[in-house]
């Protein structure tokens, strides 16, 4: 099934508060009884989109990162390259459909003949579906958005980003963690970037036995695109997943 990529809805000025929001902010009890019950069955139609639309993907590798990164920039290349290796090796890309790192992913894995794919969000801010995704899903929440990320992916790439990265990181981290998925590979892409996290997470977290060292270990950290690589078709022969046929 391939839904070509269109741009996100253009939202009103009286139209800016996100569905996030709407679902979060306290209400009267007639305005709950009017309106929050329909918006389970909004939240339920988009589970059912997302679900419809990715179950044939096969193997697929999530890559997060920054919107905010420029073309051209040495993090953009590398994400298109990561992309494009990917590509090589049969995993579909799925990132978040924008602009920036997740541009790149699409890109270099469209420009490598795979299947490039963008699972878009509804923001206050217009953010249209980049030109490099072949498979489109719309999500105005994002609780069911990082589901299809999770269901779908085989392996995350975690390219250099801020908050949104950062919240998709620990996410996994932590359903990996506490057993709600199987352990797949998460791979930090720069070493300069995350280092300081890392170093935080070992200097005080497993200092103070939030954390153990076995955790900590569940993330790779690397610069090298083909390592990424290699630590995907690694699990993938491990796990029996098959189309990837690269060696290494």
């Amino acid at each position: 099934m391939t839904i070509k990529p269109k741009a996100a809805e253009h939202l009103s000025s009286d139209a800016a508060v996100t569905e996030d929001e709407k679902l979060f902010a306290r209400s009267t009890r007639p305005a709950f009884l009017g309106e929050d019950p329909w918006r389970v069955l909004r939240i339920m139609s988009e589970f059912v989109d997302g679900f419809d639309a990715l179950a044939e993907v096969g193997p697929a590798v999530t890559v997060f990162g920054s919107a905010r990164v420029a073309e051209g920039s040495p993090i953009y290349e590398q994400a298109r390259e990561i992309g494009r290796r990917l590509a090589v090796d049969g995993w579909a890309v799925i990132t978040g459909g924008g602009p920036g790192v997740m541009a790149a992913a699409n890109r270099g894995c469209q420009e490598a003949g795979g299947l490039s794919i963008g699972c878009n969000i509804e923001l206050p801010h217009e953010q249209s579906v980049n030109p490099y995704v072949d498979l489109a899903v719309e999500f105005r929440y994002f609780f069911a958005r990082k589901t299809m990320f999770v269901k779908y992916a085989d392996a995350f790439v975690i390219m250099p980003g801020g908050f949104g990265t950062l919240d998709e990181l620990f996410e996994a981290l932590t359903l990996i963690q506490t057993g709600k998925i199987r352990h797949f590979p998460v791979v930090l892409v720069g070493t300069a970037y995350w280092a300081g996290l890392i170093d935080w997470a070992r200097e005080t977290l497993i200092a103070d036995g939030t954390v153990t060292e076995a955790d900590l270990a569940l993330l790779t950290l690397t610069d090298d695109a083909e390592e990424v690589c290699r630590v995907v078709r690694a699990f993938a022969r491990a796990n029996h997943i098959g189309r990837p046929t690269s060696p290494g």
